[in-house]
């Protein structure tokens, strides 16, 4: 049998006689040559479809139930059928039209015309909360699933449409329903119209609505508080209630709305749109609610005297620490604690920038700025961050700034630049000229328009990404409604694998690989380390042993006196 001396020598000997050999500096060679560069295949990529199919009657000009919507040339066109449903009034429509559009019944109903002048003057719009990739006792996935970008999909609420259906497209689909989505969709009523806003809250939670800038009364008429801030106005509206706002605004303007229950939490989860406040005009039937924002298919009557096209663009941040605490339980009371208590606004920090609820590269099938030569486009910006400012840059363009926060600037003082700021909540009105004079265009192409704080152009740290989206003109555009680009192929940004770091950046024109990965390569100093881990090892087992041999004779040199006493 083997003593302990005798192993305690063996060991500390081996690593003695290992440690000396590690000594030893390697004998360097006058050149190493570096490992070979890991083959990578672009063409077994998977990606998505650049633009998804839809029906291509979606995209044209056409008048429907007696509304004019003006065509569009994105990839992901809104619903022609939703888009009069929400002019007209889904009181007002054909049942098909209803059916159509996936609207209830009552979800924006409009009434009489009280001045004559050919419109309604007495809209009422009912909302609901959706949760958008929440956890579910049924299945392992977010569902209603929504992705902002290829395999992106933080947890979000937003407002939406009363709908009649389900809340994913189909029984056999965990994709959301198009309705629901974010941004909250854009509220558009007329000045002096009596508006009510129904909130019915669906939700598993409690909520409110402020309506931010939006000129409105402190009290409604039922006497209840109506300005949508528990600690000073109302009770909160709890799951399975409705509670009322009215208003008769008076002033004009691009505003916002939003939650104000918890509105630190609530807002960044997606509870915020914009409201904007049209000027008066005879047979004004202005298009309600814009879901998703982008283009506006059906300016108003006053829009339409000054500007070609109007787009609304909404940014938006998500810090996933707080977004994906709704996929952790399917119990509201669980929610309601980890995102009243558990989760610290203060130590937040952005990883996804949104445009209208989508980030690069969804931004290019929805929220392109397509124009024309010559031509007046307006454009309504809002922040709905949180302490991010944004700056917002056009290439190739320089626009005005005519309003700030709804008020319209002194015409004298407006001014023009390729940079506009926006602080959280801000409002601007934007007019971009295609006049190709230098000054407000510089001609006819694809040209980037996005937030220049860098950190917005990217998806959880990956460029690109973010709220990039592109003002392009028509004869640029291709046949898939994509812009006719002549650089990098945008391909494998539409991949999943992209997004989870695993696409080496240049590959798309790396042809070489001279800047692809590295292989792993397990060389002589690769086995050293393994054999400096091994005999440390040796080490300590030596130790532990000499150690409780010195305790065992400790321990029974103490018995062998006690026996003698």
């Amino acid at each position: 049998m083997v003593s302990r001396r005798f192993l305690v020598v063996f060991f500390l000997g081996v690593t003695l006689f290992g440690a000396a050999l590690l000594a030893f500096p390697l004998r360097k060679t006058a050149y190493q040559s570096p490992p070979p560069t890991a083959k990578f295949d672009l063409s077994k990529l998977e990606t998505e479809p650049l633009c998804p199919e839809v029906d291509p009657l979606w995209r044209k000009s056409q008048i429907i139930d007696e509304v004019e919507i003006e065509e569009s040339s994105l990839c992901n066109p809104d619903n022609p059928a939703l888009v009069a449903a929400f002019v007209k009034g889904t009181n007002n429509i054909s049942h098909d039209t209803l059916m159509e559009s996936g609207l209830a019944m009552d979800a924006v109903t409009k009434g009489k015309d009280s001045d004559g002048d050919g419109d309604p003057d007495v809209i009422e719009i009912r909302l609901e909360v959706a949760e958008l990739n929440g956890r579910s006792p049924d299945y392992p996935e977010p569902i209603p699933g929504y992705f902002i970008a290829p395999g992106i999909q933080p947890g979000f609420w937003a407002f939406v449409p009363k709908t009649h259906g389900m809340s994913t497209e189909n029984f056999e689909s965990l994709k959301a329903n198009p309705l629901l989505r974010l941004p909250s969709p854009t509220i558009r009523v007329e000045a002096g119209d009596m508006i009510r806003i129904i909130l019915e809250n669906t939700h598993y939670l409690p909520h409110t609505i402020h309506f931010h800038g939006v000129d409105h009364p402190y009290m409604n008429g039922m006497g209840k508080g109506n300005d949508g801030v528990p600690e000073t106005s109302h009770r909160p509206v709890m799951p399975g209630e409705s509670f009322v706002y009215e208003m008769k605004p008076r002033q004009t303007g691009t505003m916002l709305y939003h939650c104000h229950e918890q509105a630190p939490v609530h807002v960044m989860l997606g509870l915020m749109g914009m409201f904007v406040v049209e000027e008066n005009r005879p047979n004004n039937w202005v298009q309600t609610l814009n879901v998703g924002a982008g283009q506006v298919r059906h300016p108003s009557v006053a829009v339409k005297e000054n500007y070609d096209r109007e787009y609304d663009l909404i940014y938006q941040e998500v810090d996933q620490d707080l977004n994906n605490l709704i996929k952790t339980a399917n119990d509201p009371r669980l929610i309601a604690k980890a995102t009243t208590r558990g989760y610290d606004m203060t130590e937040g920090t952005p990883d996804y920038f949104l445009l209208n609820g989508q980030s690069f590269p969804y931004t290019l099938r929805e929220s392109l700025i397509v124009v024309n030569a010559n031509e007046r486009i307006k454009l309504r910006l809002a922040n709905g961050g949180d302490d991010k400012y944004i700056a917002i840059h056009s290439h190739g363009h320089r626009m005005r700034i005519t309003h700030y926060d709804g008020i319209e600037h002194n015409p004298e003082a407006q001014i023009t630049r390729d940079v506009a700021d926006l602080s959280p909540a801000q409002r601007l009105d934007l007019v971009l000229t295609t006049i190709d004079d230098g000054l407000h265009s510089f001609g006819e192409g694809v040209w980037m328009f996005h937030d220049h704080q860098e950190k917005a152009l990217t998806s959880d740290g990956m460029y690109p990404g973010g709220g990039i989206t592109l003002i392009v003109y028509h004869s640029y555009l291709g046949e898939n409604y994509m812009p006719l680009l002549h650089g990098v192929d945008i391909k494998p940004f539409f991949s999943k694998a992209f997004y989870e770091r695993k696409v080496p950046a240049w590959s798309s024109y790396d042809e070489a690989g001279i800047l692809g990965d590295p292989e792993l390569v397990v060389g002589f100093v690769s086995i050293r380390s393994l054999l400096l881990t091994f005999l440390a090892g040796l080490l300590l087992g030596g130790i532990v042993i000499v150690m409780g041999a010195f305790k065992r004779r400790a321990s029974h040199t103490r018995h062998m006196a006690k026996a003698e006493k």
